[in-house]
């Protein structure tokens, strides 16, 4: 029971949850606060109609954006700001604002009531908004004083108006101050949570990552192999060798060398048949194919697919031109527990693979 009131006074549980709970919050101190405006009536110190229409407005404003933000509406008038802060603290000014003319002799509290309202926006505005907003209350509690002072001098006299737009100023610049700083402060712990997921982002990357090729290094390769081993489903595993390695890097140059790797993980990334199988490399100039749901001998399909789409791709902006191709062997993994053999078959088909010429593809 008390649930389903909760959800139906609050809504769902999220963030208009709690942008419902503020705006109940500040529902909350005006309720209170119309109590007091009451209490200022009994005690001769406010007129009862002028009291009754402060209270009836600010009420209604505050439960209209209740039925404003419980409702959802919120989101789609104003979806930059869902919360509509500056709203509610414009429309809470001007509430307080216009008790400074009601309550008479104990209007001085009312400046006690603005630092409440700035208060609230103290963790949401930026800080051009909270100087907006500073200026604002001032501008409004500054409209207010002369005109109670021209139409009313006996209630309001001049001496009396100065003192409590001197403490106004001093108070509203303090909270103001406060409130950018916060703003500020806010931003620089933004930025820093910004920071540090990129430097996270940036940690795992390079954990994950061959820094050369970009793609997934030895350590994410055995990971993902434990992965797959562990379904029952067939896995393929090949390991690929790029031929004459150490003869493209004595006669080209080691820039070239890495450029002829990047090339090959390029064309290999291309090669795969979706987002299932996963080629890595393995260290050096061996890379591993990861062929789920695949046979030793659709892999070779696959692999011998890749070596022809190499041969038919020479390494751009060399010249002679370069025309790669790899030896490759190839096992198949029988659960969790056969990694490594599956690794010692896939290596040694590979090396067979060389044995018998290069260029060509060994079942393990």
């Amino acid at each position: 029971m008390v649930h389903l009131l909760v959800c139906l006074v609050l809504g769902p549980a999220g963030r208009q949850r709690v942008r419902v709970s503020q705006t109940l919050l500040s529902l909350g101190v005006f309720l209170l606060f119309a109590l007091i405006l009451q209490m200022a009536v009994l005690l001769g110190l406010a007129e009862a109609d002028r009291a009754f229409t402060l209270t009836a407005f600010s009420l209604s404003t505050a439960g209209g954006l209740y039925l404003l933000i419980r409702s959802g509406w919120n989101e789609v008038l104003h979806p930059p700001e869902p919360s509509l802060t500056l709203v509610q603290m414009s429309c809470a000014i001007t509430e307080v604002c216009w008790a400074y003319a009601v309550l008479g002799e104990a209007r001085g509290v009312v400046v006690v009531m603005l630092i409440v309202v700035l208060t609230f926006g103290m963790f949401v505005l930026r800080p051009g908004q909270a100087r907006a907003m500073a200026l604002l209350a001032g501008l409004e509690l500054a409209v207010v004083m002369v005109l109670c002072n021209r139409f009313d001098p006996q209630r309001h006299p001049s001496e009396v108006e100065i003192i409590h737009a001197g403490i106004a100023v001093l108070a509203l610049g303090a909270v103001a101050i406060l409130t950018i700083r916060f703003g500020q402060l806010r931003r620089r712990l933004s930025d820093q949570r910004e920071e540090l997921r990129q430097a996270l982002a940036r940690i795992h990357e390079m954990a994950t990552r061959d820094e050369l090729t970009g793609l997934p290094n030895r350590r994410t390769l055995r990971e993902r192999l434990g992965q797959f081993g562990a379904e029952p489903v067939p896995l393929s595993v090949a390991l690929i060798d790029i031929d004459h390695f150490k003869r493209i890097n004595d006669e080209h140059g080691h820039p070239i060398g890495d450029q002829a790797l990047c090339h090959f993980a390029r064309l290999a990334e291309d090669e795969l048949r979706g987002s299932t199988d996963i080629v890595g490399r393995w260290g050096g100039e061996e890379f591993l194919l990861l062929l789920p749901e695949t046979r030793p001998e659709q892999a070779q399909a696959c692999v011998d697919r890749l070596r022809r789409r190499l041969m038919r791709h020479p390494l751009p902006g060399v010249s002679p031109v370069l025309v790669m191709s790899f030896s490759a062997g190839i096992g198949e993994c029988h659960g969790a527990e056969d990694i490594d053999a599956v690794i010692e078959r896939a290596d040694q088909a590979m090396y067979r693979a060389k044995q018998a010429g290069r260029g060509c593809t060994a079942l393990g």
